[in-house]
């Protein structure tokens, strides 16, 4: 039996899907190119904002559609919209066979062939969605695979969110902040470094809350946290980069900046997600304790950490964002220079407290303030990107001709199209190599492996680029910006 796959929306929805595909493939089934010609289709789903919601209904009634059409013969659909429409979304596409919660991602196998009628449907049937929250959090030893390619992972540590955001539906959705015990974590990274992974992005919904919900040791009397955890990381063999996605502002500490400055792995990244710097507009999104760290992220953290790469987020039009607020966050962005930046606009959610708040812009004037800070960001980019060319730098090579540097996120931030020159061959996928930047093409470079015994550069620090879909993978996915 094959399997059709098709992932929406952030890293960490990634990873459920690379554990259900894991279960299934466990079981015996094939992943199927693409979900046309598939026996049993399943969509996993965002429903972050209202474009993710969008794109989660256009992708189920597409599945749908090829059932009609007998071109498979069951619509599997998980992930955050099922979790949160679970009580709809049977009335909305009646050709569904099976929904699965967060909650149930080990259930896979068995939804998935009681949908082919390969067991019993009953069984397939039961609530994959109860009410409530989910309260779950998966640990290996269990299946996965890798889609993201052989050189980086993603390695989520915490499922859930422990924030209480105006704007934001994740924690009803996902449900309160949950640690993956260390040491799980560490097997996985064991794991995934020995199949020769050369990038672990660190991802959940606030890596640095990581611990918050576990029980203090009882030799030394504190709770596990990051800092902790990635020193343990550290200590595992190997030549690789340590990444931290996703830094509410307020939570970053001097012990997590004082580790980018002093780890062999850490790649010196930061992506503090601010929304928004004007304090009136923060209180409302219930952030008011975020004001002064929001203000304050990028001095910083650059104080802190020489060369470090800053990434953000901001939002435009939040119910009672002023002309006045807009101009402040414009003039707070331009001082503080990001060096990559993506921004939307507000979408109010179903079940948040934004959605009942008066004063809220037009939907053109949040969209139009959005282009009006990208805008800006471009010409900040077009500055940074001109300065790195002529300059070496290490990346890595996660594709047949294209690498990252350290100051490239997967997914969010550009590449390098590395150009094959009659000297040299092209560096092997998974491996890291020193690079020369000779153009800029858009928010991404083109670039030449350098000659051996080239010194590389001072690290990079390019310019933005907005919270665009990522790359498309064969079986149909893609990613929105990370719910923050």
């Amino acid at each position: 039996m094959t399997i059709g796959l098709v992932s929406l929306g952030c890293a960490k929805n990634a990873v459920d899907l690379q554990v259900m595909a894991g279960h299934l493939v466990k079981a015996g089934f094939t992943l199927a190119p693409t979900p046309d010609d598939a026996d049993a289709i399943l969509v996993n789903t965002c429903a972050f904002i209202a474009s993710a919601r969008e794109e989660a209904a256009a992708e189920i009634l597409r599945a749908c559609e090829l059932k009609r059409a007998g071109r498979c013969r069951a619509v599997v659909v998980s992930g955050c919209f099922a979790q949160r429409y679970r009580d709809r979304i049977r009335e909305v596409f009646p050709d569904l066979d099976a929904i699965l919660g967060i909650d149930a991602l080990d259930r896979i196998v068995e939804t998935v062939q009681g949908a082919l009628g390969l067991k019993s449907r009953r069984r397939a049937a039961a609530p994959g969605v109860p009410p409530g929250m989910p309260t779950r959090v998966f640990d290996p030893p269990m299946p996965a695979l890798r889609f993201t390619g052989p050189a980086f992972a993603y390695l989520k540590i915490a499922e859930g969110c422990a924030h209480r955001c105006a704007y934001c539906a994740i924690p009803a959705i996902r449900g309160r902040y949950r640690s993956r015990k260390a040491a799980a974590i560490l097997r996985e990274a064991k794991e995934l470094l020995a199949t020769g992974v050369k990038e672990l992005n660190i991802v959940a919904q606030d890596p640095m809350l990581y611990g918050v919900d576990l029980p203090a040791s009882r030799a030394t009397g504190r709770r596990p946290d990051l800092v902790a955890l990635l020193r343990r990381l550290d200590r595992l063999p190997g030549d690789f980069w340590i990444r931290v996605l996703y830094s509410y502002p307020s939570e970053i500490t001097d012990a997590f900046l004082d580790w980018l400055n002093t780890s062999p792995h850490a790649a010196r990244y930061v992506d503090v997600p601010l929304q928004h710097t004007d304090p009136g507009v923060l209180k409302a999104m219930a952030r008011g304790s975020a004001v002064k760290a929001s203000l304050a992220a990028a001095d910083r953290i650059r104080a802190a950490v020489p060369g470090v790469t800053l990434r953000t987020t901001v939002m435009t039009g939040f119910p009672g964002e002023t002309p006045e607020a807009f101009a402040r966050l414009k003039a707070d962005i331009a001082r503080m220079q990001f060096d990559h930046l993506g921004t939307f606009a507000f979408s109010p959610e179903e079940g948040t407290a934004a959605a009942k708040m008066a004063a809220r812009p037009p939907q053109k004037v949040a969209e139009r303030r959005a282009r009006a800070v990208m805008a800006a960001q471009k010409k900040v980019w077009a500055k940074r990107a001109a300065a790195l060319v002529g300059k070496t730098f290490r990346a890595l090579v996660v594709a047949p001709g294209v690498a990252r540097l350290e100051s490239q996120a997967p997914d969010v931030d550009g590449v390098v199209f590395l150009k094959k020159t009659t000297r040299r061959p092209l560096p092997a996928v998974g491996t890291f190599a020193e690079v020369k930047l000779t153009a800029v093409r858009g928010y991404d470079f083109d670039g030449v492996t350098a000659p051996e015994g080239v010194a590389p550069g001072a690290r990079p620090t390019p310019g933005g680029r907005s919270g665009r879909p990522a790359h498309r993978y064969g079986w149909a996915g893609g990613f929105y910006p990370a719910c923050w």
